[in-house]
């Protein structure tokens, strides 16, 4: 008689996320293509972030509003893609392309004699990549999975995610200094390669596995991915509420410009390499902490504070932050802001974010949202990025002052926080935890 004891990886995945034996290969698969996903794109975030010290905040802001420009023409392109192409197709062209274009910017680089125009091609395109490789990664999982088993397996496979964002700023940290940056495009590239039979095989396992043949996603599921992103802007002007989580994403992307560029150009004595570690060093240094808050601190925090407490804590934080870094503005200090803001941002406030809009219909979340997380964002971005320009090759404000103005925006996030938090428990009729 055979032995039917369940094996040890089928137990522990079990106890993880109430995992049926025929979804154990398919579950995995998926696992690994995301964190495979995520440490391609991580390889390659430091590169462009240590390019940037070679310009000026001016350049830099030319930049950040063509990848305004470009993310909302390519977020549009690929929304309409998605309803017109079937996704077993697309989501390995799509992986497929990009791969080939960082190998063709290896190529370019090693070819021309001038590579400024090059790399700051290359900067706009790895911030359009990084709209991208997750969404496609998920409207892939909603192809395959059945709505009951993406409701027990979705979070486990989604911690993968969170694995690659840390192997890949480390590989990028080993790497840097001895096979140089360059090479990392190559690597990058290769990485995305090899997410190519995953996903062929994930779709094999989709019927063999899974027995969901007939599971096909419409147009309809992925409205929320493209699509023209100007459509939700009557619904999303119409109401006080989306204004007030626009008006908190605006704030956030203040002082994440404020920040970025202070540490752009505290590190522009650095050689490339040395710039592209510490960039590395960062990331491997926000995934590990986001892990480890998300794990143990993130639930705790919503369930015993409340969500005007998770909305409120990080900008407190940055704020102290902040005027730390008006008092001795040194490199340690940005990093160490850097750092707490990205993490934050990750485990508490991202999170609490996505919780408001459960406050609303569905309707809005697939219409209006996508204003909120791609034009507002990409435009706040923008705007932030010639604001700091304005004060500091404008006004000629140094980094006390600069860090000062910062901690007032801080100081309106978390009140904005606070107060979408406040209006998020009304909407639910919940009680606030301050007057319990």
């Amino acid at each position: 008689m055979s032995n039917q004891k369940p094996s040890l990886l089928q137990r522990g995945l079990d106890f993880a996320c109430d995992i049926h034996p025929r979804e154990v290969r398919a579950t995995l698969g998926s696992f690994s293509l995301v964190l495979i996903l995520m440490a391609a794109y991580y390889i390659l975030r430091p590169v462009r972030d240590a390019m940037a010290s070679d310009w000026s905040d001016a350049e830099v802001s030319v930049l950040w509003t063509l990848t305004f420009i470009f993310s909302v023409v390519a977020v549009s392109l690929y929304g309409n893609a998605v309803t017109r192409i079937r996704l077993r197709h697309l989501v390995p062209a799509v992986y497929g392309f990009f791969a080939a274009t960082f190998v063709l910017f290896f190529v370019g680089i090693q070819t021309v004699a001038e590579r400024t125009l090059l790399d700051k091609a290359f900067y706009v395109w790895i911030s359009v990549f990084s709209l991208f490789h997750v969404s496609v990664f998920w409207s892939f999982m909603a192809d395959t999975w059945a709505k009951p088993q993406a409701t027990r397996l979705f979070g486990f496979i989604g911690a993968g995610a969170s694995i690659g964002a840390m192997v890949g700023p480390a590989f990028t940290a080993l790497l840097a200094a001895g096979a140089g940056t360059d090479t990392l495009l190559l690597i990058g590239s290769a990485a995305l390669v090899a997410t190519l039979p995953l996903v062929y095989w994930l779709q094999r396992l989709k019927v063999e596995d899974l027995g969901n043949a007939e599971l096909t996603a419409g147009a309809r599921d992925f409205d929320y991915i493209g699509g023209n992103p100007l459509a939700g802007f009557t619904e999303f002007l119409r109401s006080p509420y989306l204004l007030g989580i626009a008006l908190f994403i605006l704030l956030y992307t203040s002082l994440s410009s404020f920040i970025y560029f202070e540490l752009k150009n505290l590190l522009e004595p650095y050689d490339r390499e040395t710039r592209t570690r510490i960039w590395a060093a960062m990331d491997l240094a926000v995934n590990t902490l986001t892990v480890v808050i998300a794990a143990f601190a993130t639930g705790r925090i919503a369930k015993h504070l409340g969500l005007p407490f998770t909305l409120a804590c990080v900008p407190v934080v940055i704020c102290g932050g902040l005027l730390l870094l008006a008092a001795a503005p040194v490199v340690a200090v940005v990093v160490g802001i850097q750092i707490a803001r990205r993490a934050g941002n990750f485990a508490i406030t991202r999170p609490g974010r996505e919780m408001l809009f459960t406050a609303v219909d569905q309707e809005t979340r697939y219409k209006a949202k996508p204003v909120i997380d791609i034009v507002v964002y990409r435009g706040g971005d923008m705007v932030n990025a010639w604001a700091f320009t304005a004060l500091t090759q404008g006004l000629g404000l140094g980094m006390a002052p600069v860090a000062l103005i910062g901690a007032g925006i801080a100081a309106c996030w978390g009140a904005t926080g606070i107060y979408l938090g406040r209006r998020f428990h009304r909407e639910h009729n919940q009680p606030d935890q301050h007057t319990k």
